[in-house]
């Protein structure tokens, strides 16, 4: 590695002077805790401010990642900073849907963002706010980069963008917004948080955006559109009315014997006389 700093190679610029290989390579690497305050390249010496290595490069160095160029740890993404327990990213098509579908009547906002997105990360901190204010609310985040196919068959163009969704009511709000129509975010939680029971099992995603999933070549995606056959009205009834305790009781013997007549022209009998 020294005689390849020092110009073993006529494409390597980076003459040792007289101090030989082994300095060059000295001064090449990251001594201690800090920078070196020196380069050796012909330029003229550089002077490096003398402050600690980043974390990430002290533990590349301790880890024996060195190879001719120091091996630099991800930094931990933005989007994973700030998380709370109510909110976790989306794995799969399916994943979203099945999510979608076992929430019951709990309010799912739904995250559309990308990592490179400035109006994504400059949001994040605030929507994390809103789910630490709303345990109850589910915050599905969907990465736009990992899951691009998906977001095209669900119709997403702009970022970032929110759908929300409540029991079976389905989709009840779809809208993009930044920090400045943050409002925009607040009225629409204010609006479908507050408790309430919706009739029937949850909707989750349109049929038509379902449809689209499963027509997706590059998705790993099931979607079962039978529906279920229909009982004619007249043979319901007589089932229910069969069914125990169906909502048809047989009426007392005494209701089905005749009227007493008390003429021979059928008048009825006055009660109570």
């Amino acid at each position: 590695m020294a005689n390849a700093l020092c110009g073993g190679s006529s494409n390597v610029a980076a003459p040792c002077g007289e101090f030989g290989p082994g300095a060059a390579l000295a001064e090449s690497l990251p001594m201690g805790a800090g920078y070196r305050a020196k380069s050796s390249f012909p330029a003229g010496r550089v002077a490096l401010a003398d402050r600690p290595l980043p974390r990430s490069l002290q533990v590349a160095a301790a880890a024996g990642q060195m190879n001719g160029n120091l091996t630099i740890g991800k930094a931990m993404r933005w989007w994973e900073k700030v998380t709370h327990p109510n909110m976790r990213e989306v794995e799969s098509a399916q994943d979203l849907a099945d999510s979608l579908l076992n929430a019951g009547d709990k309010l799912v906002v739904v995250d559309f963002f990308s990592p490179g997105c400035g109006g994504c990360r400059a949001l994040h901190p605030k929507i994390a706010q809103f789910a630490e204010r709303n345990p109850d609310v589910l915050f599905l985040q969907v990465n736009y980069e990992k899951h691009k196919s998906m977001c095209y068959s669900l119709h997403v163009h702009v970022l970032p963008f929110f759908r929300f969704y409540r029991g079976a009511q389905g989709r009840v709000s779809s809208f993009s917004c930044t920090n400045a129509t943050i409002k925009k975010f607040k009225d629409a939680l204010a609006k479908h948080s507050p408790d309430r029971c919706s009739l029937g099992p949850a909707r989750g995603l349109e049929e038509a955006e379902l449809l689209a999933l499963a027509a997706n070549r590059d998705l790993e995606f099931t979607y079962n559109n039978e529906k279920p056959s229909l009982v004619p009205i007249a043979e319901a009834i007589q089932m229910e009315a069969a069914s125990i305790g169906g909502p048809w009781m047989p009426l007392p013997a005494a209701a089905t014997q005749p009227l007493a007549l008390g003429s021979e022209n059928g008048s009825l009998i006055p009660s109570g006389r």
